[in-house]
């Protein structure tokens, strides 16, 4: 009985004691990290006690570059060589320029313009034909040529000739649907002059072809993928001459091609002064 006592009393005198002690250093080692924390940043953007600068948290490696011209937007100095070369480009450009203004089409094609896009309409006999073009995406790449060759013309450089794919539209009155031909202009046609060429007794090979023809309805500007479309890639060839004649009928044959050549690489051209242009004077915040 007085062993239990005594235990009891031993006990409360541990208690009391531990509850009398101050409180205050359970939080100093939070303190100390916390301090720690802070001079090790403090180091990393200081150089030193001699360095005489303000602490920052942050220090930039590079200086931003000032806004000259007031429009609150980013100035470098490669924005400043840009816009230089850009300015000797524009000059250069309409140094080469060959039509100021757009060649017209023979044969009474009426053209109308949508920034990139041409569409060019004629009336034949209560037929209406329609040619519809967008000249983006429409140089072809450069072929790699032999080093002999490359050596005889390595002073000229090659013209740069717009080639887009077309679609043709004939529409006739009282019909449900138009006919509508995908075309293109095959690389090998344009590019090989044994192939373009023809002599005495000899065909001249066409230098577009019919990709795709099918049924749609008139005016649409979407491909409708529920209509049929007939592929020529294993088309028989006489049915395919017969898509070739009737096209030639409405005045879409090698001549109007070769015009359309020259009408979209006008087009681009021009398009491609204005883009130059308007690049110069957007890095150049004018």
């Amino acid at each position: 009985m007085l062993k239990s006592v005594s235990r009891a009393v031993q006990l409360a005198a541990r208690l009391s004691s531990r509850s009398s002690a101050p409180s205050a250093p359970a939080i100093r080692p939070a303190l100390h990290l916390s301090r720690t924390f802070t001079r090790s940043i403090w180091s990393l953007s200081n150089s030193g006690p001699a360095s005489g600068s303000r602490p920052r948290l942050l220090t930039a490696t590079r200086a931003l570059p000032t806004v000259s011209c007031g429009c609150g937007s980013l100035h470098t100095e490669g924005d400043k060589a840009f816009a230089e070369f850009l300015t000797d480009e524009i000059k250069e450009e309409k140094k080469i320029q060959k039509n100021t203004n757009l060649p017209k089409m023979s044969g009474g094609w009426e053209l109308e313009l949508n920034g990139t896009e041409a569409k060019l309409v004629r009336s034949v006999s209560g037929e209406k034909v329609t040619i519809t073009f967008n000249v983006n995406n429409s140089i072809p790449p450069q072929l790699e040529e032999e080093p002999e060759q490359t050596q005889k013309v390595q002073e000229e450089e090659p013209d740069i000739v717009s080639t887009p794919n077309f679609v043709v539209e004939v529409i006739k009155q009282g019909a449900k649907n138009s006919l509508v031909f995908d075309c293109h202009f095959p690389e090998d046609e344009l590019f090989v002059p044994e192939q373009t060429g023809h002599g005495e007794g000899e065909e001249e090979s066409d230098i577009f072809a019919i990709r795709e023809v099918s049924f749609q309805p008139e005016g649409d500007a979407d491909w409708k993928e529920t209509s049929y479309t007939l592929n020529t890639d294993s088309l028989d060839w006489a049915l395919y001459d017969h898509l070739m004649d009737f096209l030639a009928d409405r005045g879409v044959d090698n001549a109007f091609a070769d015009e359309l050549i020259e009408l979209s690489t006008a087009l681009e051209h021009q398009e491609y002064i204005k883009f130059l242009e308007e690049l110069s004077t957007f890095v150049k915040c004018k």
